[in-house]
């Protein structure tokens, strides 16, 4: 069973910049494309980015042009840097990996993103 632990989230003010990082147990994203979703209280989880094997990306419109999705070398890590953050971005932030568009490991605990000021 893949692992994927989630870090980098904290408070930032309006404007500012944060980098999430996605660690798994294994170097999954050779072969499975990476997401990274948000869920904000009383909200679903829903899909921000998503970064395929070919290196292909996707962003909600909400946040294109401010958050970007990448992968190591080692394919074994997702980040996604957050820049011009707003308070509607607030949120804890997941990652899993896809198969056909589908998440199909175990959730982990996530990332608070707060952005305020």
């Amino acid at each position: 069973q893949v692992q994927l632990v989630e870090s980098g989230g904290g408070l930032v003010q309006p404007g500012g910049s944060l980098r999430l990082s996605c660690v798994a147990s294994a170097s999954v994203f050779n072969f499975y494309a990476g997401g990274w979703y948000r869920q904000a209280p009383g909200k679903q989880r829903d899909l921000v980015a998503r970064i395929g094997t070919g290196g292909e990306t996707y962003y909600a419109d909400s946040v294109k042009g401010r958050f970007t999705i990448s992968t190591d070398n080692a394919k074994s890590t997702v980040y996604l840097q957050l820049n011009n953050l707003k308070p509607e971005d607030t949120a804890v932030y997941y990652c899993n990996r896809l198969s056909a568009g589908t998440p199909i490991s175990s959730w982990g605990q996530g990332t608070q993103v707060t952005v305020s000021s």
